[in-house]
């Protein structure tokens, strides 16, 4: 098994797309993408593990972690930058990991190729309007009303407290003590680096065009009905836990686990959610050797 490197790829556009990877380049490909706050060290507790059965990709997202800031940042540009990559990278078949502001990108890289796509997993992920909660209401004011006001009531969690809720919001204490204060506010040490926040108001805006395009993303569900497992977290403060029975209508075959753990699920169940998500690549592995 190749032990995790950090590696840095110049884009065709110049930026520079920091990312991790792991494991054997000849198996089939596991796509990691993070969501808001946070960086591909997301993952570090599940990419060990995952590495025994396929080659782990994890992206630092344009302007997180330490990956540059695009010149004008949005989803389909996250998309076509996380693109390059795979296709540097030379990655066929692969799986992917849909979680928060990953999931406007990895629906864009699954649509573009997807008889490339073995498998999704999801893992607080919206796709559907039932996850747009009333937390949501001053988000879609802005959408529909883009002025002065409503970006600053949109935009008010970029802050160091909103960044530390992204990890501790809606968790029950026992759970929000095993999270060290280190990872927040390491997250919030980089968002304050130039261009980081605006980047994050960037995108803020732009979800509004991904959400636009749900209708298209269920089409692309009802007719592909790819492989999926969801790791869901009960207590994320961002997306209601509506958007469960969303998606297992969507994949009627969906295997999911909803969890007792906060929006970075990860950071207190990567021992509960790593074995998941190997046994689902493993077998379904199986399924298409035996298809």
């Amino acid at each position: 098994m190749r032990p995790a490197t950090r590696q840095r790829l110049r884009l065709s556009t110049g930026t520079g797309l920091s990312f991790t990877t792991a494991g054997d380049p000849s198996k089939p490909a596991v796509l990691l993408l993070h969501g808001f706050p946070g960086s591909a060290d997301y993952f570090r507790d599940v990419v060990p593990e995952l590495s025994q059965a396929a080659y782990v990709i994890a992206p630092d997202l344009p302007g997180f972690g330490e990956s540059d800031v695009l010149p004008a940042p949005s989803f389909p540009a996250f998309g076509r930058a996380i693109s390059e990559l795979l296709d540097r990278l030379a990655v066929g078949p692969r799986y992917i990991y849909l979680h928060d502001f990953g999931a406007p990108a990895g629906f864009q890289i699954a649509m573009q190729a997807p008889e490339q796509v073995l498998g999704l997993i999801v893992q607080n992920a919206n796709a559907h309007r039932a996850g747009l909660g009333p937390q949501w209401d001053p988000v879609i004011a802005y959408w529909s009303h883009p002025n002065p006001d409503n970006e600053a009531a949109a935009t008010a969690h970029l802050t160091f407290e909103g960044t530390r809720n992204g990890y501790l919001g809606g968790m029950p204490p026992d759970v929000a003590a095993r999270i060290p204060a280190e990872v927040w506010e390491e997250d919030w040490r980089v968002m304050q680096l130039p261009g980081r926040l605006d980047t994050q108001r960037a995108l803020v805006k732009d979800y509004g065009n991904y959400v636009a395009r749900f209708d298209e993303l269920a089409e692309y569900l009802a007719r592909r009905q790819p492989p999926s497992l969801m790791v869901w977290a009960r207590h994320d403060p961002f997306f209601d836990l509506d958007e469960v029975l969303s998606w297992m209508r969507a994949l009627p075959r969906m295997e999911a686990h909803v969890l007792d753990a906060g929006h970075k699920l990860l950071e207190t169940h990567a021992a509960a959610a790593a074995p998941l998500m190997l046994d689902f690549i493993r077998r379904t592995q199986r399924d298409e050797a035996r298809a």
